[in-house]
């Protein structure tokens, strides 16, 4: 049958079915099993077709009416956390790696720029912190900033301080990203000048033992940060088929649903960084065991996980609702 007679057809029913919604489990029921019809008939014979993916999306509405009343295994919140947020991640997975990219460029920047000009660490990282930095190692106590400061005090500053830089990086994404790209470029040369400065004096493995405790999780979520900030900018410069305005409130809508995510992880980088990483002697694989810890979380829950569930078949829908795999 050609395409278009198929779809003369049916089109008159499968509007039906759009328009007219029905609460009947028995009506339901057969107008599922009757879509489920057209979707393997399309699947076969116009698998690439626009009208197969309009038949799955109608299957998928039937499916979620069936079991909208159905008592739910998971909660709301854990709904969210378990499919809708990684799904929305995996929507704007290349969005991430250009974060990703754009951060690591500058990062490698900072540390070439600092091995071929003696002035630009200072110029960066400031000459008090430099010589404190250097007055610790002669000392043989190469980490003892983080030993100075009362945990608790140290805990709360950091953590405000990340988290605010986090949402500077989000925000700035409504000025076309450009203050976002800003915030990621000179974060990005900072940690690049600050890692070379313990590579210069032979403490690159300890540095990265130590610092990358609490590093991982910070410096992955300012990462993650800048780009629910490009999220919010690419809704503003490529609007799509929505109108500029609704557009833009559904990029502010996604990158405050990412940034809500990296509050309890920045809270727990600070609580890293305050109460742990002063153990600056702790046993290897205790280190290891954080730092490993800490990148397959960011990895499994930002990654990995939501390649998984769209492998699966589950999608977000416009509106940000989670579509199950039509079986």
């Amino acid at each position: 049958m050609r395409e278009s007679l198929f779809i003369k057809k049916n089109l008159s029913r499968w509007k039906q079915y759009q328009e007219e919604p029905t609460d009947d489990p028995d009506e339901m029921a057969e107008r599922f099993v009757s879509v489920l019809d057209d979707l393997s008939y399309a699947k076969t014979f116009y698998s690439f077709s626009k009208v197969t993916r309009y038949i799955n999306g109608l299957a998928a509405a039937i499916y979620q009416g069936i079991y909208r009343h159905r008592r739910e295994d998971v909660g709301r919140f854990q709904l969210f956390f378990k499919y809708e947020l990684p799904l929305l991640f995996r929507r704007h997975h290349r969005l991430l790696l250009f974060t990703l990219c754009f951060f690591v460029l500058f990062a490698a920047i900072g540390a070439f720029s600092s091995a071929h000009d003696e002035t630009f660490v200072r110029g960066v990282l400031g000459d008090e912190y430099v010589n404190m930095t250097e007055r610790n190692i002669a000392n043989n106590d190469p980490f003892g900033v983080y030993k100075d400061n009362n945990p608790v005090v140290m805990f709360l500053s950091i953590a405000f301080n990340n988290i605010y830089v986090a949402f500077s990086c989000f925000v700035g994404g409504i000025f076309l990203g450009v203050y976002t790209l800003y915030l990621l470029l000179t974060n990005g040369v900072m940690l690049g000048v600050f890692q070379y400065l313990f590579f210069a004096h032979g403490l690159g493995w300890k540095s990265v033992l130590v610092i990358w405790i609490h590093g991982t999780l910070e410096i992955s979520s300012i990462v993650i940060a800048g780009c629910a900030g490009l999220i919010l900018a690419k809704s503003i410069l490529f609007p799509g088929t929505r109108k500029r305005l609704d557009s833009l409130r559904k990029g502010a809508k996604d990158g405050i649903k990412t940034m809500v995510t990296l509050v309890p992880v920045f809270i727990v980088a600070a609580f890293l960084e305050s109460f742990v990483t002063r153990h600056t002697s702790m046993p290897l694989t205790l280190s290891l065991s954080i730092l490993t810890g800490s990148l397959a979380f960011i990895l499994g829950y930002f990654i990995f996980y939501p390649i998984y569930l769209h492998k699966q078949g589950y999608r977000l829908s416009a509106e940000g609702k989670v579509i199950p795999p039509v079986l």
